[in-house]
Protein backbone atom coordinates (compact mmCIF):
# COMPACT_ATOMS: atom_id res chain seq x y z
CA UNK A 1 0.00 0.00 0.00
CA UNK A 2 2.75 2.27 0.45
CA UNK A 3 4.16 2.04 -3.30
CA UNK A 4 0.47 3.43 -4.04
CA UNK A 5 0.44 6.35 -2.30
CA UNK A 6 4.37 7.28 -2.73
CA UNK A 7 2.90 6.68 -6.26
CA UNK A 8 0.40 9.18 -6.53
CA UNK A 9 2.18 11.93 -4.00
CA UNK A 10 4.83 11.78 -6.29
CA UNK A 11 3.55 11.80 -9.53
CA UNK A 12 1.05 14.72 -8.37
CA UNK A 13 4.05 16.92 -6.51
CA UNK A 14 5.69 16.68 -9.58
CA UNK A 15 2.96 17.87 -12.15
CA UNK A 16 1.69 21.34 -9.51
CA UNK A 17 5.88 21.93 -8.98
CA UNK A 18 6.63 22.03 -12.98
CA UNK A 19 3.29 23.55 -14.39
CA UNK A 20 4.38 27.40 -13.12
CA UNK A 21 7.70 27.40 -15.39
CA UNK A 22 6.12 25.38 -18.11
CA UNK A 23 3.57 27.97 -18.04
CA UNK A 24 6.38 30.97 -18.37
CA UNK A 25 7.61 29.08 -20.94
CA UNK A 26 4.28 28.43 -22.88
CA UNK A 27 3.44 31.91 -22.58
CA UNK A 28 7.04 33.28 -23.33
CA UNK A 29 7.14 31.16 -27.14
CA UNK A 30 3.54 32.01 -27.63
CA UNK A 31 2.11 28.70 -27.16
CA UNK A 32 -1.29 28.86 -26.48
CA UNK A 33 -4.57 28.49 -27.26
CA UNK A 34 -6.29 31.78 -27.96
CA UNK A 35 -9.94 32.91 -27.62
CA UNK A 36 -11.86 31.98 -30.91
CA UNK A 37 -16.01 31.31 -31.98
CA UNK A 38 -15.94 28.41 -30.47
CA UNK A 39 -13.45 28.58 -27.56
CA UNK A 40 -14.71 30.95 -24.85
CA UNK A 41 -12.00 32.13 -22.99
CA UNK A 42 -11.00 35.37 -22.73
CA UNK A 43 -7.28 35.49 -22.72
CA UNK A 44 -4.42 33.18 -24.67
CA UNK A 45 -3.82 29.97 -21.67
CA UNK A 46 -0.88 28.25 -22.18
CA UNK A 47 -1.46 24.79 -23.81
CA UNK A 48 0.72 22.33 -21.86
CA UNK A 49 -1.03 19.70 -19.92
CA UNK A 50 0.57 17.44 -22.17
CA UNK A 51 3.90 17.91 -21.35
CA UNK A 52 2.95 18.10 -17.26
CA UNK A 53 1.17 15.13 -17.26
CA UNK A 54 3.38 13.31 -19.24
CA UNK A 55 6.62 13.74 -16.86
CA UNK A 56 4.63 13.08 -13.79
CA UNK A 57 3.20 10.16 -14.99
CA UNK A 58 6.41 8.61 -16.00
CA UNK A 59 8.64 10.23 -13.27
CA UNK A 60 6.56 7.59 -11.05
CA UNK A 61 6.27 4.88 -13.24
CA UNK A 62 10.02 4.38 -13.85
CA UNK A 63 10.27 5.28 -9.81
CA UNK A 64 7.97 2.31 -8.56
CA UNK A 65 6.42 -0.03 -11.29
CA UNK A 66 8.63 -2.80 -11.65
CA UNK A 67 7.51 -3.87 -15.19
CA UNK A 68 9.39 -5.98 -18.09
CA UNK A 69 12.03 -3.41 -19.27
CA UNK A 70 11.46 -4.06 -22.65
CA UNK A 71 7.63 -3.53 -22.21
CA UNK A 72 8.58 -0.46 -20.67
CA UNK A 73 10.59 1.02 -23.30
CA UNK A 74 7.64 0.10 -26.08
CA UNK A 75 5.15 2.25 -23.56
CA UNK A 76 7.69 5.10 -23.17
CA UNK A 77 8.90 5.45 -26.95
CA UNK A 78 4.54 4.93 -28.10
CA UNK A 79 3.64 7.98 -25.61
CA UNK A 80 6.21 9.93 -26.54
CA UNK A 81 5.03 9.37 -30.06
CA UNK A 82 1.38 10.44 -28.71
CA UNK A 83 2.50 13.36 -27.16
CA UNK A 84 4.67 14.94 -29.80
CA UNK A 85 2.11 14.56 -32.38
CA UNK A 86 -0.37 15.97 -30.02
CA UNK A 87 1.97 18.98 -29.50
CA UNK A 88 2.25 19.34 -33.04
CA UNK A 89 -1.36 19.54 -33.67
CA UNK A 90 -1.39 22.08 -30.22
CA UNK A 91 1.04 24.16 -32.67
CA UNK A 92 -1.16 24.19 -35.28
CA UNK A 93 -3.60 25.44 -33.09
CA UNK A 94 -1.43 28.53 -31.83
CA UNK A 95 -1.43 29.69 -35.20
CA UNK A 96 -5.22 29.50 -36.08
CA UNK A 97 -4.69 26.38 -38.38
CA UNK A 98 -5.99 23.12 -38.14
CA UNK A 99 -3.43 20.04 -38.40
CA UNK A 100 -3.87 17.14 -41.10
CA UNK A 101 -6.13 14.05 -39.91
CA UNK A 102 -4.25 11.27 -41.70
CA UNK A 103 -0.64 12.12 -39.72
CA UNK A 104 -2.45 11.91 -36.12
CA UNK A 105 -4.42 8.40 -36.97
CA UNK A 106 -1.45 7.05 -38.55
CA UNK A 107 0.87 8.08 -35.73
CA UNK A 108 -1.79 6.66 -32.99
CA UNK A 109 -1.79 3.41 -34.67
CA UNK A 110 1.71 2.99 -35.04
CA UNK A 111 1.74 3.49 -31.41
CA UNK A 112 -0.66 1.25 -30.52
CA UNK A 113 1.23 -1.26 -32.42
CA UNK A 114 3.99 -0.75 -30.42
CA UNK A 115 1.73 -1.32 -27.29
CA UNK A 116 0.64 -4.71 -29.24
CA UNK A 117 4.28 -5.72 -30.08
CA UNK A 118 5.51 -5.22 -26.34
CA UNK A 119 2.84 -7.56 -25.12
CA UNK A 120 0.05 -5.95 -23.64
CA UNK A 121 -2.65 -7.21 -25.93
CA UNK A 122 -6.20 -8.37 -25.68
CA UNK A 123 -5.67 -11.94 -25.70
CA UNK A 124 -9.39 -13.96 -25.21
CA UNK A 125 -11.88 -14.47 -23.51
CA UNK A 126 -13.13 -17.14 -20.63
CA UNK A 127 -16.18 -19.12 -21.78
CA UNK A 128 -19.02 -18.65 -19.76
CA UNK A 129 -20.66 -21.97 -20.07
CA UNK A 130 -17.81 -24.40 -18.99
CA UNK A 131 -14.73 -21.62 -17.53
CA UNK A 132 -12.37 -22.37 -20.60
CA UNK A 133 -10.04 -19.92 -21.86
CA UNK A 134 -10.48 -18.64 -25.69
CA UNK A 135 -7.75 -17.19 -27.13
CA UNK A 136 -8.78 -15.15 -30.48
CA UNK A 137 -6.67 -15.52 -33.34
CA UNK A 138 -3.65 -13.11 -34.25
CA UNK A 139 -4.92 -11.12 -36.47
CA UNK A 140 -8.47 -10.64 -34.41
CA UNK A 141 -6.11 -9.75 -31.07
CA UNK A 142 -4.35 -7.04 -33.42
CA UNK A 143 -7.45 -5.57 -34.43
CA UNK A 144 -9.28 -5.54 -31.34
CA UNK A 145 -6.05 -3.85 -29.26
CA UNK A 146 -5.62 -1.09 -32.20
CA UNK A 147 -9.46 -0.61 -32.30
CA UNK A 148 -9.30 -0.24 -28.55
CA UNK A 149 -6.43 1.96 -28.15
CA UNK A 150 -7.41 4.30 -31.08
CA UNK A 151 -10.65 4.42 -30.10
CA UNK A 152 -10.49 5.48 -26.11
CA UNK A 153 -7.31 8.56 -27.28
CA UNK A 154 -10.06 10.04 -29.31
CA UNK A 155 -13.00 9.80 -27.17
CA UNK A 156 -11.01 11.25 -23.87
CA UNK A 157 -9.68 13.78 -26.95
CA UNK A 158 -12.94 14.96 -28.08
CA UNK A 159 -14.57 15.43 -24.28
CA UNK A 160 -11.95 17.70 -23.70
CA UNK A 161 -14.04 20.85 -24.26
CA UNK A 162 -14.61 22.57 -20.51
CA UNK A 163 -11.78 23.24 -17.82
CA UNK A 164 -11.79 20.51 -15.51
CA UNK A 165 -13.81 17.72 -17.63
CA UNK A 166 -11.38 15.52 -19.67
CA UNK A 167 -8.98 15.73 -16.26
CA UNK A 168 -12.28 14.70 -13.59
CA UNK A 169 -13.47 11.93 -16.15
CA UNK A 170 -10.21 10.42 -16.77
CA UNK A 171 -9.52 10.53 -12.87
CA UNK A 172 -12.46 8.76 -12.17
CA UNK A 173 -11.26 6.33 -14.72
CA UNK A 174 -8.02 5.85 -13.71
CA UNK A 175 -9.28 5.49 -10.06
CA UNK A 176 -11.96 2.58 -11.40
CA UNK A 177 -9.40 0.59 -13.04
CA UNK A 178 -7.12 1.25 -9.71
CA UNK A 179 -9.78 -0.73 -7.59
CA UNK A 180 -10.36 -3.57 -10.34
CA UNK A 181 -6.37 -4.12 -10.47
CA UNK A 182 -6.16 -4.37 -6.90
CA UNK A 183 -8.97 -6.38 -6.97
CA UNK A 184 -7.41 -8.89 -8.99
CA UNK A 185 -3.98 -8.92 -8.28
CA UNK A 186 -2.26 -6.81 -10.74
CA UNK A 187 0.43 -4.66 -9.09
CA UNK A 188 1.81 -2.78 -11.69
CA UNK A 189 -1.56 -1.88 -13.38
CA UNK A 190 -2.66 -0.55 -10.25
CA UNK A 191 0.57 1.40 -9.83
CA UNK A 192 -0.09 2.67 -12.94
CA UNK A 193 -3.43 3.75 -12.64
CA UNK A 194 -2.92 5.51 -9.33
CA UNK A 195 0.05 6.80 -11.02
CA UNK A 196 -2.08 8.43 -13.21
CA UNK A 197 -4.28 9.49 -11.03
CA UNK A 198 -1.70 11.99 -9.01
CA UNK A 199 -0.22 13.51 -12.33
CA UNK A 200 -3.79 14.13 -13.33
CA UNK A 201 -4.65 15.69 -9.88
CA UNK A 202 -1.57 17.86 -10.18
CA UNK A 203 -2.53 19.25 -13.16
CA UNK A 204 -6.16 19.71 -12.18
CA UNK A 205 -4.79 22.29 -9.53
CA UNK A 206 -4.17 24.74 -12.41
CA UNK A 207 -6.87 23.27 -14.91
CA UNK A 208 -9.95 23.65 -13.14
CA UNK A 209 -12.63 26.60 -13.40
CA UNK A 210 -11.37 28.99 -14.52
CA UNK A 211 -8.45 27.40 -16.08
CA UNK A 212 -4.53 28.90 -16.46
CA UNK A 213 -3.50 26.05 -18.39
CA UNK A 214 -5.20 23.63 -20.86
CA UNK A 215 -4.28 19.63 -21.88
CA UNK A 216 -4.59 20.44 -25.36
CA UNK A 217 -4.76 17.36 -27.94
CA UNK A 218 -1.16 16.46 -26.38
CA UNK A 219 -2.63 15.95 -22.78
CA UNK A 220 -5.83 14.35 -23.96
CA UNK A 221 -4.67 11.84 -26.70
CA UNK A 222 -1.55 11.03 -23.66
CA UNK A 223 -4.59 10.53 -21.01
CA UNK A 224 -6.67 8.31 -23.73
CA UNK A 225 -3.68 6.53 -24.66
CA UNK A 226 -2.30 5.41 -21.24
CA UNK A 227 -6.35 4.78 -19.91
CA UNK A 228 -6.37 2.20 -22.72
CA UNK A 229 -3.12 0.61 -21.98
CA UNK A 230 -4.11 0.52 -18.45
CA UNK A 231 -7.32 -1.33 -18.98
CA UNK A 232 -5.92 -3.79 -21.29
CA UNK A 233 -3.17 -4.34 -18.68
CA UNK A 234 -5.94 -4.78 -16.11
CA UNK A 235 -8.96 -5.42 -16.54
CA UNK A 236 -9.59 -7.23 -19.89
CA UNK A 237 -6.89 -9.87 -18.18
CA UNK A 238 -8.71 -13.30 -18.32
CA UNK A 239 -11.66 -11.22 -19.04
CA UNK A 240 -15.09 -12.86 -18.25
CA UNK A 241 -18.48 -12.12 -20.84
CA UNK A 242 -20.03 -9.60 -18.45
CA UNK A 243 -16.43 -8.54 -16.63
CA UNK A 244 -15.30 -7.24 -20.65
CA UNK A 245 -18.10 -4.70 -19.36
CA UNK A 246 -16.03 -2.89 -17.00
CA UNK A 247 -13.39 -0.73 -18.99
CA UNK A 248 -16.53 0.13 -20.96
CA UNK A 249 -18.36 1.31 -18.02
CA UNK A 250 -15.25 2.65 -16.31
CA UNK A 251 -14.85 5.11 -19.59
CA UNK A 252 -18.88 4.93 -20.26
CA UNK A 253 -19.12 9.14 -20.54
CA UNK A 254 -16.88 9.59 -23.30
CA UNK A 255 -17.32 6.33 -24.81
CA UNK A 256 -21.20 6.32 -25.16
CA UNK A 257 -21.51 9.95 -25.64
CA UNK A 258 -19.04 10.11 -28.45
CA UNK A 259 -20.75 7.20 -30.34
CA UNK A 260 -23.60 9.68 -29.96
CA UNK A 261 -21.71 12.19 -31.75
CA UNK A 262 -20.00 9.91 -34.32
CA UNK A 263 -23.83 8.57 -35.37
CA UNK A 264 -24.88 12.52 -35.34
CA UNK A 265 -22.26 14.06 -37.83
CA UNK A 266 -22.97 10.53 -39.69
CA UNK A 267 -26.37 10.74 -40.11
CA UNK A 268 -25.83 15.09 -41.16
CA UNK A 269 -23.95 14.21 -43.51
CA UNK A 270 -21.01 16.34 -41.65
CA UNK A 271 -16.84 14.47 -41.44
CA UNK A 272 -16.44 12.31 -38.53
CA UNK A 273 -13.95 14.76 -38.03
CA UNK A 274 -14.93 18.25 -38.12
CA UNK A 275 -15.14 19.50 -34.46
CA UNK A 276 -18.43 20.82 -33.56
CA UNK A 277 -20.79 21.59 -30.52
CA UNK A 278 -22.41 18.36 -29.97
CA UNK A 279 -20.70 16.44 -27.08
CA UNK A 280 -22.41 16.53 -24.06
CA UNK A 281 -21.11 19.04 -22.45
CA UNK A 282 -21.99 21.13 -24.65
CA UNK A 283 -25.55 20.04 -24.88
CA UNK A 284 -26.19 20.98 -20.80
CA UNK A 285 -24.50 24.37 -21.35
CA UNK A 286 -27.23 24.91 -24.41
CA UNK A 287 -30.02 24.00 -21.15
CA UNK A 288 -28.29 27.12 -19.37
CA UNK A 289 -25.41 24.95 -17.12
CA UNK A 290 -22.73 26.83 -16.21
CA UNK A 291 -19.23 25.50 -16.41
CA UNK A 292 -18.77 23.89 -12.61
CA UNK A 293 -22.44 22.47 -12.84
CA UNK A 294 -21.87 20.85 -16.09
CA UNK A 295 -18.62 19.35 -15.22
CA UNK A 296 -20.05 18.04 -11.47
CA UNK A 297 -22.73 16.53 -13.50
CA UNK A 298 -20.98 14.41 -15.94
CA UNK A 299 -18.57 13.64 -13.13
CA UNK A 300 -21.29 12.15 -11.03
CA UNK A 301 -22.99 10.19 -13.75
CA UNK A 302 -19.35 9.16 -14.66
CA UNK A 303 -19.09 7.93 -10.87
CA UNK A 304 -22.14 6.27 -11.09
CA UNK A 305 -20.98 4.29 -14.42
CA UNK A 306 -17.78 3.68 -12.72
CA UNK A 307 -19.62 1.92 -9.32
CA UNK A 308 -22.01 -0.27 -11.47
CA UNK A 309 -18.07 -1.53 -13.05
CA UNK A 310 -16.97 -2.23 -9.60
CA UNK A 311 -20.60 -4.00 -8.56
CA UNK A 312 -19.94 -6.03 -11.24
CA UNK A 313 -16.27 -7.00 -10.15
CA UNK A 314 -17.49 -8.10 -7.03
CA UNK A 315 -20.44 -9.99 -8.09
CA UNK A 316 -18.23 -12.08 -9.97
CA UNK A 317 -19.95 -12.08 -13.10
Amino acid sequence: MFNYILGIVVSSLVAILITPSLMKIAEKIEFTDKPTERKKHDKPIPIIGGIVMFIGFFIGYFLLVRNDRTQSLYLFASSIMILLIGLLDDYFKTKGKEFMIFPRVLVQILAASLIYKSGIVFNGITDPFNGSYIELPVVLKYLLTITWIFGVTTVINWSDGMDGLAGGISTISATTLFVVALAKGQTDSALMSIILVGAVLGFLKYNRHPARIFMGDSGANFLGFTLAIIALDGAFKQATVMSIFIPFLALGVPIFDNLFVIFKRFSEGKPVYQADRSQIHYRLEQKGMNTRQVVSYICLISTCLSLISILILLLRL
